[in-house]
């Protein structure tokens, strides 16, 4: 067999990809390489999922085909063994026969009196999260068990700098952790070191954007000793792109690079970081990052550059550099003079030494690194959590925007297409979306931790939405006229022909109700003929307040639960698939 050795990696990508495969098929996943991509030389990325659950999925990038399919089936691991994939979603109902609900060695505290209970969190960590004393530790429910009665659940991680273990609620790590400092490796280090240089990339990231600062460019005498990356960027050069590369290690202190993209046909522009303690391996990956999942036809829908520093530094804009690298960048990111001068770092070593060297530069940062290692599917991997740098979401979303905020709504939200809702249950949903102060846009479905699948109206449903159904019912038009029209303005592109043909139907009708000198039978034929038939008379009945909630009923005459939907049961058989794992390994979590 062929052995390809890229840096950074302890085994050869043929050994990788062999094994990770042989222990995704021993697992029951049926793994499907979906999408390649090689827009330049020297760089590629792969869409793989399992053929069973389209919500397990990952993707990977390299500077060459087997180096991406490395890196995604290491992602696919990655995820697994964190229960990544199952992180937006209600599991509670579907738990049995296991007694647990992420891993064997959870511990569920009992919350009393408003007070943090004993043995949850450390010191550093209550203060960090808890800063201002506001959090009722009964908010910390997660969203995957949704049980309140039984309290909070924490997994066990490792306080790096004196060993203890240290509990954290499973809705912490969920909400402002997401899927940041979390990695497979061939081993423990390897994984380690990836996850770190994650949190090390990210947060520089955050840093660099925010702060609008100007990094040193890359010389090109060093870009041409790394021949594969100095041809990928020739050969995007050559397809009419600027690309600009920065050393974005402040000064030698972290082990990061940028690569920005500029665009002259339409002036947009964005920027990709990587990280790793080997320079070149760190330069690699922000240059594959940078066309991750894109071809090169998809790069102009980038926004050009800002001299409006609030906006660049605003959270919202850090959190779309997070989601897709679509945020607004700063023009000082351009200067001339920069911060920094460059700096050809090198923190290079075995794994483990490179470990080290990591875990120093948190260190110095005055923080400490707490770690969960997993090894139950056969794989290394691990989460690491570094408070201050790693959070992807600020602490404040515990209380203001947390992902269990809306699992006391589930059953009644999924049951409301079933039966005709009496006027006080629907002005009494109004008052508690009122009173939780949500968003218009969020997706119910995420609201309620629901996968649904994406051929039918749930996989649309907003707030906004579900509001004007509402106002249906207590046959306020004005109110439902205003929601019905947001509806249509929001979701212009991603209704489906006959659901956008519906809301304008009804959009229609409501406006006659204005009009208190027109009648709507003046008006049957044309607008029946116009919309069609069923979807006046739907539009019809939705005006009477009797069926506003069109095309929520998954099965006619049932009440809606999560496992009324194919894509939620598909997610469940992955998630059974991981618990058995769990169960039948012999070693520790």
């Amino acid at each position: 067999m062929q052995h390809s050795f890229i840096p950074g990696k302890d085994a050869p990508l043929e050994e990788t990809i062999n094994r990770f495969q042989t222990k995704l098929s021993e697992l029951g996943f049926i793994i499907e390489e979906a999408s390649w991509l090689n827009p330049v030389e020297n760089v590629w990325s792969v869409h793989i999922k399992d053929k069973e659950c389209a919500l397990c999925f990952t993707n990977g990038k390299g500077a060459s085909k087997k180096a991406a399919l490395a890196s995604a089936l290491g992602e696919y691991f990655e995820r697994l063994s964190t229960n990544y994939f199952f992180a937006d979603f209600y599991l509670g109902d579907n738990t049995l026969p296991y007694s647990f609900v992420h891993y064997p060695n959870e511990k569920w505290f009992k919350v009393e009196e408003n007070s943090w209970p004993e043995g949850l969190l450390d010191e550093r960590l209550i203060n960090f999260y808890d800063s201002e004393g506001e959090i009722d530790p009964a908010q910390l429910t997660d969203l995957q068990s949704s049980d309140k009665n039984r309290g909070i659940c924490a997994l066990p991680f490792i306080r790096e700098s004196d060993k203890e273990t240290v509990y954290i609620p499973m809705n912490i790590i969920g909400n402002l952790y997401v899927s940041n400092g979390m990695s497979a490796g061939n081993n423990l280090f390897e994984a380690k070191v990836q996850a770190l240089s994650e949190i090390f990339e990210r947060f520089v990231k955050n840093k660099v954007i925010a702060d609008c600062l100007a990094l040193p460019k890359i010389p090109d005498v060093i870009t041409e000793t790394y021949p594969k990356i100095a041809t990928a960027i020739k050969s995007l050069e050559k397809e009419g792109f600027h690309v600009f590369r920065y050393d974005a290690s402040l000064g030698g202190n972290y082990p990061v690079i940028a690569v920005v993209l500029l665009n002259p046909e339409n002036s947009g522009c964005f920027a990709s970081f990587g990280a790793h303690p080997n320079f070149e391996v760190a330069y690699e990956r922000a240059v594959t990052e940078l066309l991750q999942g894109r071809s090169l036809d998809s790069l102009d829908v980038f926004p050009s550059p800002s001299f409006d520093d609030e906006e660049v530094a605003d959270f919202a804009n850090l959190e779309t550099h997070f989601i897709d690298s679509s945020g607004v960048l700063s023009w000082d990111f351009f200067k001339n003079v920069p911060d920094y001068e460059f700096n050809h770092w090198d923190f290079a070593g075995t794994t483990e030494e490179e470990l080290q060297q990591l875990t120093q530069m948190i260190y110095r940062l005055d923080t400490d690194i707490y770690t969960m290692h997993y090894n139950h599917l056969g794989v290394d991997a691990c989460r690491i959590i570094v408070p201050g740098m790693s959070e992807i979401y600020h602490p404040d979303d515990l209380i203001y925007a947390n992902n269990s905020m809306g699992i006391h709504l589930r059953e009644q939200i999924l049951a409301l297409s079933s039966s005709k809702i009496e006027t006080d249950k629907a002005r009494a949903l109004l008052e508690e979306f009122d009173a939780l102060d949500l968003d218009e846009s969020i997706r119910i479905r995420e609201l309620l931790g629901i996968a649904t699948g994406s051929d039918n109206a749930w996989f649309t449903l907003r707030v906004g939405e579900l509001k004007s159904m509402l106002y249906l019912i207590l046959k306020e038009y004005d109110n439902a006229l205003m929601w019905v029209e947001w509806t249509v303005d929001y979701n212009q592109t991603v209704f489906s022909k006959d659901r956008l043909t519906y809301y304008r139907c009804l959009q229609t009708l409501l406006l006659l109700t204005q009009e208190a000198e027109r009648h709507l039978d003046e008006y049957e034929e044309v607008f029946s003929t116009l919309y069609g038939g069923d979807i006046f008379s739907a539009a019809k009945l939705a005006i009477q307040g009797i069926m506003p909630f069109y095309g929520l009923q998954i099965e006619p005459g049932i009440p809606n639960t999560p496992m009324s939907f194919k894509a939620h049961q598909n997610l469940i058989a992955a998630y059974h698939k991981l618990q058995k794992a769990k169960l039948s390994a012999t070693t520790t979590i």
